[in-house]
């Protein structure tokens, strides 16, 4: 194995492993980090629909794995599923046992995965607000709800953004 040339000196073969080794075992050289297997998402939405493709964009930054199918029955999608009319917008997503409607940010996907969450079902971004996730630009944020609901229709706020 030739050594790495950086500015034109080799990178010494035991400085080198230790990189590699440091790398494949998802730690740093400085800290002792690991980096967290993508989470798997499954997202329902219209082909059409730029806001869902962003979306899914920023699930992709956050540490989520989208797999996204293209539907142009996202009525029936939200029926099957049992997503609350109410609660709907525009795209629909699976994570794990838990339902997603619409534009619900990472992070609260995240909490609700690692917290208790006695008997919800889903969370729901009802609407289009700006400024949520997928729905940024123009300038203009709404304040908003990521609503928590269960299979007996019990809505609760599960997180407020302004």
């Amino acid at each position: 194995m030739e050594p790495v040339m950086l500015d034109d000196r080799p990178i010494p073969r035991r400085t080198m492993l230790g990189i590699l080794v440091a790398l494949g075992a998802g730690v740093s050289m400085t800290g002792g980090w690991r980096r967290a297997a993508p989470i798997p998402i499954t997202v329902y939405k219209d082909p059409a629909c730029q806001c869902c493709t962003k979306w899914v964009a920023h699930l992709a930054s956050n540490g989520f794995a989208p797999v996204t199918h293209d539907r142009s029955d996202m009525d029936d999608v939200k029926n099957t599923m049992g997503i609350p009319v109410a609660l709907r917008s525009c795209h629909t997503a699976i994570v794990g046992s838990m339902l997603l409607e619409g534009h619900v940010p990472a992070s609260d996907i995240k909490r609700a995965l690692t917290t208790s969450r006695r008997q919800v079902f889903g969370l729901a971004v009802p609407g289009m607000p700006a400024g949520s996730p997928g729905m940024e630009g123009a300038g203009r944020r709404d304040r908003y709800n990521v609503i928590a609901f269960t299979t007996a229709g019990v809505t609760s706020v599960f997180a407020a953004h302004s």
